[in-house]
């Protein structure tokens, strides 16, 4: 531990992010603080709960039974008029989590490695040195008296709310446009076939889709996540001010099998579906994860490209206790530069298919789902958009205007 300083690192957030920075900058035997505001690690749920296997697999870890509900093998997309594509292949394998098991179980691999984990901690306060760089938090723990804890590098794991990034100078601040106001219900009992169901439809889900995520035991995670700017009445014009619960309730009423189905759970929340932030790092802090808004924009799944982030910032600040050099130069050479060349291209096409495919009408959206086969489907989702397309405009030449963006 650096001298005059309680911890080398203070992590603010116990998620998927924050739990696998702490795994490995403790497992270099940096002593690492992890605070989590939550009275329970991975309580509330806040998603639908699925993970590719092959993102657990790149970590190196090997996910306990306990962790997961059922497998899934992979993905109906289901136009508005029904039709429908079943895409199953080594990439579409995965897992449905129980997010309550998952999370406690990465936040105690980190304490297994020595890291310290605190629930019911609230960061209030970002504190900072006589050169205005950060070198700790004022920390208040079961409501308590506060108090000051201090340590050469803070980083944020904070998910959507990032007060402490915001202090630290981090735009972090989400525009309506870039997330989706979601309502999710646990429903029972519901037949299913290990795959997980997305539904589209500008009626349906107006900028967002209804997705059914199977679960063991003839249980499933139904959930709808409709466009900020629609919902809070930005554009869109008759779709304006379309909520969520009322639409997801309505898709509900026409399904067959989830009419006479009991909700067991249900929540809503805000995710996020825009470009990453502009920077990751500066002197003395890093951001990670949903805070960063390391997300994917198509779906505003994050649990595996967090845990990746977190592991990258933690070789970052690894190699930074080693320099003893906590600048942001040293931070983005070992983190952000990294991410931005490997993960954010990937993150670019998807989000830039995201933003091409909300300007399509669903009658258009039926012709595409008419036209493209699974493995049209599988080359779309790796970014690979030439073909798909030239298929869709040959027969359609008129949605050449709206598609373009994708092969220009």
């Amino acid at each position: 531990m650096a001298k005059d300083f309680d911890h080398d690192i203070i992590v603010v957030g116990g998620g998927p992010a924050g739990s696998c920075f702490a795994r490995i900058a403790a497992g270099a035997g940096l002593d690492v603080l992890v605070i989590d505001k939550r009275k329970e690690i991975g309580v509330p749920v806040r998603c639908g709960e699925g993970v590719n296997e092959t993102e657990i697999i790149k970590e190196g870890l090997d996910l306990p039974r306990s962790c997961y509900s059922t497998p899934i093998v992979g993905a109906k997309i289901v136009a508005p008029n029904g039709k429908s594509i079943t895409w199953k292949d080594k990439d579409t394998k995965g897992w449905i989590l129980e997010r309550k098991t998952f999370d406690k179980w990465l936040c105690e691999l980190a304490v297994e490695k020595g890291a310290t984990l605190k629930t019911y901690t609230r960061a209030l306060q970002l504190l900072k040195d006589e050169k205005e760089k950060p070198n700790g938090l004022t920390i208040s723990h079961g409501g308590r008296e506060p108090f000051d804890l201090h340590a050469p590098l803070i980083v944020s794991a904070e998910g959507m709310e990032s007060l402490i990034a915001r202090q630290m100078g981090f735009k972090t601040v989400h525009a309506l446009y870039d997330v989706d106001t979601c309502y999710e219900y646990e429903m029972k009992p519901y037949d299913h076939e290990n795959l997980i169901e997305l539904y589209f439809g500008n009626a349906l889900a107006p900028r967002g889709y209804v997705w059914i995520f199977p679960k063991a035991d003839r249980k499933a995670n139904v959930g709808i996540g409709v466009g900020g700017n629609v919902a809070n009445g930005d554009k869109l014009g008759a779709l304006k001010g379309a909520q969520p619960k009322p639409l997801l309730d309505q898709f509900i009423k026409g399904n067959e099998q989830l009419k006479e189905s009991s909700t067991l759970l249900d929540f809503g929340g805000v995710i996020s579906v825009g470009a990453p932030i502009n920077e990751f790092a500066k002197d003395n802090c890093m951001i990670i994860g949903t805070a960063a808004k390391q997300v994917d924009p198509i779906h505003g799944g994050g649990i595996a490209i967090a845990m990746e982030a977190g592991v990258m910032a933690a070789g970052a600040a690894i190699k930074a206790f080693e320099k003893k050099d906590f600048s942001k130069a040293i931070f983005t050479e070992h983190y952000e530069k990294p991410w931005r060349e490997n993960t954010g291209p990937r993150l670019a096409k998807r989000l830039m298919l995201r933003k091409v495919m909300e300007k399509v009408s669903d009658d258009d959206m039926n012709h595409i789902f008419s036209t493209i086969t699974d493995q049209d489907l599988q080359q779309i989702m790796n970014g690979n958009f030439a073909g798909p397309v030239a298929k869709v405009v040959g027969t359609r030449p008129q949605l050449l205007g709206v598609l373009r963006g994708l092969i220009g």
